[in-house]
């Protein structure tokens, strides 16, 4: 049954299908009420639009009464969303308190499934997915940020959001929404004129605050081959630089910039090169043998996995790329200051909030597709290799 919702379609259920499942009053008014939203960047309840209420017993089958006790009646309303609407966590409400919680369905282990807190109620979650989607689209609330960016709209947004997520919490905060508070308004920082010729239009300065003076690398003409012919890209390294240690990233300063095929000109045997090598330019390397290059005619920032001997995309260009350096080294300032809190407390979702902000500034800065391997995107999941 559908209704007409503030930002769409909604999705109510009637009395009827809310028995025996949902008892607590006030969930079932909402439920029955101004429902849940059919429309968000955040949050989908599709398996409830399809499948109607249904345990997490239920759907698990459970056959050998290996889940423990607080997940078999918790009821499976839903997912939360990452980059390209792909569905991560499943979103559960108890129909006893009313209180939302998230867990990972795990078919072969259930006896290892955990859930987390997400929501005090569905009225507070929805409020809280509906404050993200006005962030993401500069509507709403966060209207006033149309046409403004750098750090000072990155510190307003952010603080506006988490004013709004800490009302009616308690000061427990969930760290789902500590996290989008924190990391989705770093998208901010940049703006999308193409004044640059690029996909964004960097603070000048911006590198340099966050990475420290002496630590941006600019380049001169005389450093560029003659094959980098993109002047945008060309001028964004004179003029904004890129810092000459990104973490995951290290620049090559000790010679100028060199094509592929000078780079592999002196090494020891033979290596396999892709198409167009004299267009490829290194700018340095990447861990676990892979090297950043740039296509001297398009600007495009590529991926070379020197095992492979493969090229994949990185970054649509170097503006792209500064930005993606960037959020990697502000992530990490946010956590420490927070004494890694986020990276202790929900790993998973971090990366995928960090994903999902690089996602709305760059379609190619995180892999959407199954199969598609992506060197930011595997590197922000590894948890093991503790790269947030």
């Amino acid at each position: 049954m559908s209704t007409t919702y503030a930002g769409g379609t909604a999705i109510t259920l009637t009395e009827a299908d809310l028995d025996p499942y949902v008892t607590h009053a006030s969930t079932r008014r909402w439920l029955t009420g101004p429902g849940l939203p059919g429309d968000s960047g955040v949050l989908t309840f599709a398996a409830l639009s399809e499948d109607g209420l249904r345990t997490v017993a239920d759907t698990t089958g459970d056959p050998e009464d290996r889940l423990a006790g607080e997940l078999r009646d918790q009821l499976v309303i839903g997912g939360l969303l990452g980059p390209g609407g792909m569905e991560t966590e499943s979103v559960l409400l108890d129909g006893e308190t009313g209180e939302i919680s998230t867990t990972y369905f795990l078919h072969d282990r259930p006896d290892l499934m955990d859930r987390r807190p997400l929501a005090p109620s569905l009225a507070t979650l929805v409020r809280f997915a509906a404050a993200t989607d006005e962030l993401a689209a500069l509507r709403g609330q966060f209207a006033s940020y149309v046409g403004r960016y750098g750090s000072k709209a990155v510190a307003e947004a952010s603080g506006q959001l988490l004013a709004i997520f800490e009302e009616g919490t308690d000061g427990e905060l969930p760290p789902f929404w500590k996290m989008a508070a924190l990391i989705r308004p770093l998208s901010l920082v940049a703006g999308r004129a193409g004044v640059s010729g690029l996909a964004l239009d960097l603070p000048l300065r911006l590198l340099d605050q966050e990475f420290g003076r002496g630590k941006v690398v600019r380049y001169e003409d005389v450093d560029f081959p003659t094959t980098l012919t993109h002047e945008p890209t060309r001028r964004f390294l004179r003029e904004v630089g890129l810092p000459e240690d990104g973490f995951l990233f290290a620049l090559d300063t000790e010679v100028p910039l060199p094509t592929l095929t000078e780079h592999y000109a002196d090494a020891a045997g033979s290596t396999e090169l892709p198409s167009r090598p004299d267009h490829l330019i290194r700018l340095g390397g990447l861990i676990e043998d892979n090297c950043l290059v740039v296509d001297g005619e398009t600007g495009a920032i590529l991926n070379w996995s020197e095992p492979e001997a493969k090229l994949y995309p990185l970054n649509t260009d170097v503006s792209t790329l500064a930005f993606t350096l960037w959020m990697l080294h502000r992530e990490k300032a946010i956590d420490e200051e927070l004494t890694g809190e986020l990276t202790t407390d929900a790993y998973d979702q971090l990366a995928m909030t960090m994903l999902q902000v690089l996602s709305t500034i760059d379609v190619t800065g995180t892999r959407t597709g199954k199969g598609d391997w992506h060197y930011w995107t595997e590197l922000f999941q590894d948890e093991a290799g503790g790269v947030l």
